[in-house]
């Protein structure tokens, strides 16, 4: 079979991705973990944190249950990548990969029982950290750690993949879809278990000489380990780079995070320097880039932007700094810069491995791979202020020392080599960029408009293999990359950036992506309306849009709303309505509705014309006081149908303009489409626009 590497790249992506999905509970109960043990502390918080107070007794019960996701990490990983793998039946796979890997290990702790001594391995010795041994869910096993949980539970989603729907004669019915997935891997896990069994022993040793190596590399060591977390981030292979270091054995039994939480304590009150304490943390030092870095980046891009431009510029900048430095989340801000000027990431993740370099060059370490809220404050700074005080110095000093490199690199190659990051072209480039920021104008529906606005420039439904995402990003494979539309496309609807690397496609969507995903899955299964060729062949007429309410029509750029009147989310027009409900402008039928407030629904003409009516301004804050929703997602309707009865005197005492708009979000494939002007309008008389 002929090597294709595209095929290759997006099976890959797919697998990071993920195995980010466990990954993003560490974030939240690492600084659970800490804040429990900082509240037990005496040094800081005096006599109340003794032990046998009743202060010391309820932060002890917190921190045990805090403990649950770095005790069960193997766990976590069977149950989390058939979420993001299996291709159907999502909750069935994760039940079929948690049995295939219990099964897995019974069978190992068999074989050990009996054979132990012939593997190299002592199996009568405790199960404790450094012998190899370990406890899953009350079973004694080896320690196979995370790679072991990744491995068993991607066969067991592959099974799952190959095997859920094949039919079985009717006589073998009790063998059929997740019990015909557990047998088969039965029988496959006896094999594979022996195969641990013989090999897993060595290649613990192996482990312990890679960490002995790692540690002894030193400030190269971090270097490049840094830089290649940070130039992998376009790609997405980053996660393979950190989660072994960070959640992994690959310095450190159990991973840094673990490691690092467990000693915390001891580490607090030594007064011998971290850097001889914890010398493997200096893997954990690629957050400092985040931290000091993007800071340097945002002010580098602001005062690169015309004057005119940098208030806008600074909206757009400083929010994903402040993001980047609290929560860690670098890719609203780099996916900023990425696309038009390239070289500028490049020389950000040399600087990013630098800093780290340095810093621990200087003698700093410890667990600084997230944000100052997750790991910085609550896990380093405040806990092991009292002893380490010098060393946060000297990275704070190194650290803003970079920030001003950072500042001064960026702007020079910014203006030397004329690179047009946001706000050095015209104001069109600027509305481009912010409409990726608009998301909290229209908050109930946006997500819905995200997933269908992607979805249609990723070439349709017919056009999508598969889906999953990780922290930000939504991952597709789709079966003709030609279809899918410029990056531009992407930012417009709302992205921030696009990563097209053949068939495997990553759209750039921010913290909200699991929702995101979940609406686009939602609108995959959603049955085909009739083709458009058919429903429009045959007429000599245009298309056309009744009037959605009874009133007076506005242009849309007369709407007091400068997302709809800018044509941000597309092409449309609105009413101001006199009679309360607002009706359907053609034929279709209903996409999405926000029950809960009312004041928005998405309708799929029988065109496929997209049609999003959104009633009055900001009044998602009345929380559906004032809207009755007629209609719910999946409802055929004709033109003049009653969508939502509306209350227009309890809107306007309640302080918001009424006004519905009534836009077009994939108007571009309309180039007839145009509307009428203002005058009184009927609803379902009317028209308003002729397409």
């Amino acid at each position: 079979m002929a090597f294709n590497k595209d095929v290759v790249m997006q099976k890959i992506q797919r697998f990071g991705g993920a195995m980010f999905t466990p990954v993003i509970m560490f974030g939240v109960f690492g600084i659970f973990v800490a804040v429990s043990i900082l509240c037990k502390n005496p040094m800081i918080l005096g006599s109340i944190a003794e032990k046998g107070t009743g202060w010391y007794d309820f932060w002890y019960i917190v921190e045990q249950g805090a403990w649950t996701v770095f005790n069960q990490l193997p766990l976590l990983f069977v149950i989390g990548l058939p979420i993001g793998l299996a291709k159907k039946e999502n909750a069935r796979a994760v039940m079929e990969a948690f049995l295939i890997y219990l099964i897995f290990n019974y069978f190992i702790s068999a074989m050990l029982n009996l054979w132990g001594a012939s593997f190299g391995v002592d199996f009568a010795q405790e199960a404790v950290p450094g012998s190899g041994l370990t406890t899953i869910a009350n079973i004694k096993t080896l320690d196979t750690s995370m790679v072991g949980a990744i491995l068993i539970s991607s066969i067991a989603v592959w099974l799952h993949n190959k095997l859920f729907d094949v039919d079985v004669p009717e006589w073998l019915g009790l063998f059929k879809g997740s019990s015909l997935v557990v047998v088969a891997g039965f029988v496959l896990m006896l094999p594979i278990a022996l195969l641990f069994c013989l090999i897993w022993p060595h290649f613990q040793s192996l482990i312990a000489s890679l960490q002995g190596f790692l540690t002894g590399a030193g400030v190269l060591g971090v270097w490049v380990y840094t830089f290649l977390e940070r130039i992998l981030i376009p790609t997405g292979l980053h996660h393979f780079i950190y989660i072994p270091f960070i959640y992994g054995p690959a310095v450190v039994d159990g991973g840094i995070q673990a490691y690092w939480l467990a000693h915390i304590q001891e580490f607090a009150q030594s007064t011998k320097p971290l850097i001889e304490l914890f010398p493997q943390g200096g893997f954990a030092l690629h957050g400092m880039s985040k931290m000091f870095g993007c800071p340097g980046i945002a002010l580098a891009i602001y005062f690169s932007a015309k004057k005119e431009n940098r208030k806008r510029v600074g909206s757009l900048l400083f929010p994903a700094a402040i993001v980047a430095v609290l929560c860690g989340i670098t890719e609203p801000l780099e996916f900023t810069f990425l696309f038009v000027a390239p070289v500028l990431f490049l020389i950000h993740a040399i600087l990013a491995g630098t800093l780290a370099a340095t810093m621990y060059f200087f003698g700093v370490t410890g667990n600084f791979g997230g944000g100052l809220l997750d790991t910085d404050l609550f896990q380093n700074w405040i806990p092991l202020f009292n002893n380490h005080w010098d060393t946060y110095l000297t990275q704070i000093i190194i650290g803003l020392i970079f920030t001003c490199i950072w500042f001064v690199v960026f702007r020079f190659l910014i203006v030397k080599l004329n690179l047009k990051t946001p706000g050095r072209g015209d104001d069109e480039e600027i509305k481009l960029y912010r409409k990726a920021d608009y998301k909290q104008k229209v908050a109930g529906d946006e997500r819905d408009r995200k997933a269908a606005a992607f979805l249609e420039a990723l070439g349709g439904k017919n056009n999508i293999v598969d889906v999953t995402n990780c922290a930000t990003r939504l991952r597709v494979t789709v079966k003709d990359d030609s279809l899918v539309k410029d990056t531009n496309v992407f930012m417009a609807a709302g992205a921030h950036g696009l990563v097209h690397n053949g068939c495997a496609i990553q759209v750039i969507v921010g913290l909200s992506v699991p929702q995101i995903r979940e609406r686009f899955e939602a609108l995959l299964q959603a049955p085909d309306v009739l083709q458009k060729e058919e429903l429009i062949s045959n007429t000599d007429k245009s298309p056309s849009l009744k009037a959605f309410a009874t009133g007076d029509l506005v242009s849309i750029e007369n709407v007091p709303d400068e997302a709809f009147a800018s044509r941000a989310m597309g092409d449309g027009v609105a009413i101001i309505p006199t009679e309360k409900y607002i009706t359907a402008p053609a034929n279709g039928s209903v996409m999405m509705v926000m029950e809960e407030t009312g004041h928005a629904l998405g309708l799929k003409l029988d065109t496929d014309m997209e049609i999003l009516i959104h009633i009055g301004i900001d009044t998602v804050n009345m929380k559906g006081d004032g809207f009755k929703v007629l209609v719910k997602a999946g409802d055929e309707v004709k033109v003049g149908d009653k969508l939502v009865e509306i209350d227009i005197e309890k809107i306007k005492r309640a302080g918001y303009n009424p006004i519905t708009i009534m836009i077009a979000t994939n108007f571009d494939q309309y180039s007839l489409l145009k509307f009428e002007k203002e005058q009184k309008v009927i609803a379902g008389k009317t028209t308003v626009g002729t397409y």
